[in-house]
This record gives C-alpha cells, sequence and structure tokens, in this order.
C-alpha cells in the first residue's frame, strides 16, 4: 500500500463519520429553513453543524493534517496532506425539499487529491476514490467501462448562459441540471451524462468529484485556473476554477468550444 494511503482505521473512523452526518441531513431534510450567506447563496443550521461535525472529526482521525471547508476556513493549509470538505454540497436542492445533496471530502497530498469520499445520502450511496487503485461505490468496486453511452450533458445554472451566447448552433446533448456541482462531475465518471460543464465551482465543490473522474479515466480541461497549482496559505474564498469535463477525448473536442464561451466577456 501507498505509505500516503489512510490506514484502516481511518477509513473506519470515517465510515462512522459519515454516517453520522448523513442520518443528520436525513433527519433535517424537509424540516429547516435557510438564510443567504453575503454571496447569496444558501446556507442552513445543518451546513454548519455538518461543517463542524466533519472538521473536528478529521482533527482526531488525521490529527497533523490541515482542512480547507467551505463553512470554515478557506486558506490552503500549509502541511503536506489537508483535507477538503463541502459537508453539504446542493443546499439549496435541500432547503427546497429536492431530494438530491452530496457529502463531499477530499484529502490532497502533495497538491493534488489522494482518496476522496462523496456520500449520496437519500440514495444510500457511498463512492470511495484513492489515487492509483480505483473507485468503490458501497465497497464494490467499479470497473471502468468506456462503451457507456449518453446523450446527457450537465450544466451547472451559471454556464447555461453560452446557450444565449450561441443561438445559432444546436448544443450536442440533452441538457440536464442537477443543482449539485460535485454530483454533475460525478455524473459523468458513471456514464450518466458524456460531459460536464462548470462554470463557477470553488475548490470544495469539485475536489471529490475530481479523483472520481480521473481514476474512471475521464477528461477534465481547466478552462482558467488548475488547481493543480494552489500554494500553502493561499486564499480560495473567491476562486473559481471553471472546467470541462467528458467521458472521452472524443466527446471533449465537442464540448470544448462551448466551455471556451465561458470565458467570453
Amino acid at each position: 500500500m501507498n505509505k500516503n494511503n489512510l490506514t484502516s482505521q481511518q477509513l473506519k473512523d470515517l465510515d462512522s463519520l459519515f454516517e453520522l452526518v448523513s442520518d443528520r441531513q436525513l433527519q433535517d431534510f424537509g424540516n429547516i429553513s435557510a438564510s443567504n450567506k453575503s454571496d447569496g447563496s444558501l446556507i442552513t443550521s445543518c451546513d454548519l453543524w455538518s461543517d463542524k461535525t466533519i472538521v473536528k472529526a478529521l482533527s482526531i482521525i488525521a490529527p497533523h493534517e490541515g482542512v480547507l471547508s467551505e463553512e470554515g476556513g478557506k486558506i490552503v493549509p500549509n502541511t503536506n496532506a489537508y483535507w477538503i470538505v463541502d459537508p453539504l454540497d446542493g443546499t439549496t436542492n435541500f432547503a427546497a425539499g429536492i431530494p438530491y445533496w452530496s457529502i463531499s471530502v477530499a484529502r490532497f497530498v502533495d497538491g493534488a487529491p489522494q482518496s476522496s469520499f462523496l456520500i449520496i445520502p437519500t440514495l444510500k450511496k457511498k463512492f470511495v476514490a484513492i489515487k492509483g487503485e480505483g473507485v468503490w461505490l458501497n465497497k464494490k468496486k467499479i470497473e471502468i467501462n468506456n462503451n457507456q453511452k449518453s446523450e446527457c450533458v450537465s450544466l451547472c445554472s451559471r454556464s447555461i448562459k453560452i446557450l444565449q451566447k450561441n443561438p445559432s448552433s444546436i448544443f450536442p446533448g440533452k441538457i440536464r441540471l442537477l443543482g449539485v456541482s460535485s454530483l454533475n462531475l460525478t455524473s459523468v465518471a458513471m456514464g450518466q451524462t458524456f460531459g460536464a460543464i462548470e462554470s463557477t465551482p470553488k475548490i470544495w465543490d469539485i475536489a471529490a468529484a475530481w479523483l472520481l473522474l480521473e481514476e474512471l479515466n475521464c477528461s477534465i480541461e481547466w478552462l482558467e485556473l488548475n488547481p493543480m497549482q494552489l500554494t500553502a496559505e493561499q486564499d480560495l474564498q473567491d476562486t473559481n476554477f471553471p472546467l470541462i469535463a467528458s467521458r472521452t477525448n472524443e466527446k471533449m473536442k465537442v464540448l470544448r468550444p462551448w466551455g471556451n464561451l465561458l470565458l467570453e466577456k
């Protein structure tokens, strides 16, 4: 086993942590109100509880590794290994009673994702990815299948503007808006869509799904900033990482002209 991998005890502790947080989120779902953060996005008391609970647990599970989280510190930790946490990705869905959101946690080593955990509580799905070893769904390893066919493309709400910028062309797929960046990208990794275009994802939106895509041989193109170039003490609060993800290089060629429209002023 790679010396940078988590131990079996750490993985067991993480399992218990994610079960605890999932149970609380399912309990609060449909019984909670939301308020607006300074950037206009929504937040609930469950987001805050989930973030605090995960960050505290990580300080015990991996005591010498820093943590960057959506609802907490957004500075890249000055440690060789650190964690990036989105405790509840899809708060708008969660608060509106739409049963589709995720818990998204990734561990970075030497500036790149080394392991990631993406949980969909309502669907009872837990993805685990380990660099160089593959992806597991509910403890069953996923076999790479490049023959999966889909006519769908996931867009985020802010990338819809590319359709307005190119009204004379037909978009090359049926559009899906799931409302959750991490799950838009996961849909590509699982072959449910052949691509995704994300306009303004933050690092915590994409950190866990990033490794799923890589381990399942999908392609990623960073349209502006490359998160492989993160530096210690960097403030990522207002930093976006627009991207295109696709099942194959061939599909990337189809989506690239549309993704590039995001960069036009």
